[in-house]
C-alpha cells in the first residue's frame, strides 16, 4: 500500500519498517550498550521527593494515578473484543444495508468526538508505518490486513504542562495516556458493533506521528512531535485501524512546520540538549533509535531518556515551550 507521506522526504535506499524493540523503551529492556539498560524512570524517584515545588509525593501519587487505565486495561488494545463483560445485558451486532463511505465517515468522525477525541482523520493504512515487530519481537503481519485508519488526538492541558518537568506535567500527560485508551476502545467497539474490525492503538503498532500526518491533523515540529493546528504539540496520539470503508482526507502539506526553522524555543527549553538546533532538517540520525531515511529534526531519545532517568519521571518541557502551545486551557 503506498503512503501519502511526501516520498521526496524519504531516503527509500534506507527507510523501512522500524521496529518496536529499536524505540527507546524497547532497547530498555534488551540494548546492554545503552547507558539507560534496565533503568526506569522512576528507579530514583524518591531522591527528588520534596526537593522541589511539584515534587511532593502527592504530585507523584496524582501522576501514577493518571497511567491506570492506560496501563491496567490491557483490552483496549485488542484487535478483538474482550471476551468478558461486567454487563449482564447481551449487546447486538448491528447490520448495515450497505457500505456508504461518506455516510460512514461522517459517523466515525462523530463518534471520534462523542469519546472525547479532539481532533480526527483519515488515512489508509500504509505498511510503511507499521512496525516491523512488536517490543516482544513478534513480526507483525495482522495489521497490515486492514484498509484504513482512523488517527485521533487527545488534548493535553496546557496549564499542568507549564509546569515541566515537574510531576503535575508528568499527571497531565499520563490523564492523556488513560483517555487514549478509553477513546480507542469506545470507537473499537462502535465499530464492531456495526459488523467490521477494528484494532485499538496507542503508541503500539504502528507509528502515530506519519499517519496523523497524513490523516491531515498537523504538521511534524522541530521537537519531534505532532504539532496540530490550534493546539501545537499539547496532544496524545491514538488509532484505531479497520476494514470499514471510509473516505480519507487530504495529508498535510508541507509534512514539516515551516515556523520551527527559525524557531529555537524548544530546543533552547531541553535539558537534556536532545533537539536540534540546526536550521534546515536533514535526513541524518542522532539516536539508534531514530528510524532512518526521514528528512526531520531528529531528536536524540537516548538524552532525551536519560534526563528522564535523572528527573525521576517524564519531561514535557519542549512542549510548553512551543509557540503553539495554547498558553492556559
Amino acid at each position: 500500500m503506498s503512503s501519502k507521506y511526501p516520498e521526496s522526504l524519504l531516503d527509500l535506499d534506507v527507510h523501512g519498517r522500524f521496529d518496536q524493540r529499536e524505540t527507546v523503551f524497547g532497547r530498555v529492556a534488551w540494548d546492554e550498550q545503552a547507558p539507560f539498560y534496565r533503568q526506569g524512570i522512576y528507579d530514583s524517584v524518591e531522591g527528588k521527593l520534596g526537593q522541589k515545588k511539584g515534587y511532593s509525593q502527592f504530585e507523584l501519587a496524582r501522576a501514577l494515578g493518571g497511567w491506570a487505565v492506560y496501563d491496567y486495561f490491557p483490552q483496549a488494545f485488542n484487535p478483538q473484543s474482550p471476551d468478558w463483560s461486567n454487563n449482564m445485558m447481551g449487546k447486538p451486532t448491528l447490520e448495515l444495508e450497505s457500505g456508504d463511505p461518506p455516510k460512514l465517515t461522517a459517523e466515525i468522525k462523530k463518534s471520534a468526538l462523542a469519546y472525547g477525541a479532539h481532533s480526527v482523520g483519515i488515512t489508509k493504512v500504509s505498511s510503511r508505518w507499521v512496525y516491523s515487530h512488536d517490543r516482544e519481537g513478534e513480526r507483525l503481519r495482522e495489521p497490515l490486513k486492514y484498509d484504513y485508519v482512523i488517527v485521533m488526538t487527545v488534548a493535553v492541558p496546557s496549564e499542568p504542562i507549564g509546569s515541566s518537568p515537574a510531576f503535575p506535567a508528568a499527571r497531565a500527560s499520563a490523564v492523556s495516556y488513560s483517555k487514549m485508551a478509553f477513546i480507542i476502545a469506545c470507537m473499537a467497539e462502535f465499530i464492531r458493533r456495526l459488523g467490521y474490525r477494528a484494532w485499538p492503538m496507542g503508541n503500539d503498532t504502528a507509528l502515530s506521528i506519519p499517519l496523523a500526518v497524513a490523516a491531515g491533523l498537523g504538521k511534524l515540529g522541530r521537537n519531534g512531535l505532532l504539532l496540530t493546528p490550534n493546539r501545537g504539540p499539547s496532544v496524545k496520539i491514538c488509532k484505531v485501524f479497520t476494514d470499514m470503508e471510509l473516505m480519507e482526507d487530504e495529508p498535510t502539506n508541507p509534512p514539516l512546520r515551516e515556523s520551527c526553522r527559525n524557531c529555537f524555543r524548544c530546543s533552547e527549553a531541553c535539558e537534556a540538549d536532545a533537539i536540534s538546533t540546526s536550521t534546515e532538517p536533514s535526513k541524518e540520525v542522532v539516536s539508534p533509535s531514530n528510524n532512518q531515511g526521514i528528512e526531520r529534526w531528529a531528536v536524540d531519545h537516548d538524552q532525551c531518556y536519560q534526563f528522564w532517568l535523572e528527573n525521576g519521571s517524564d519531561c514535557s518541557s519542549c512542549i510548553a515551550a512551543c509557540p503553539h502551545t495554547p498558553p492556559i486551557d
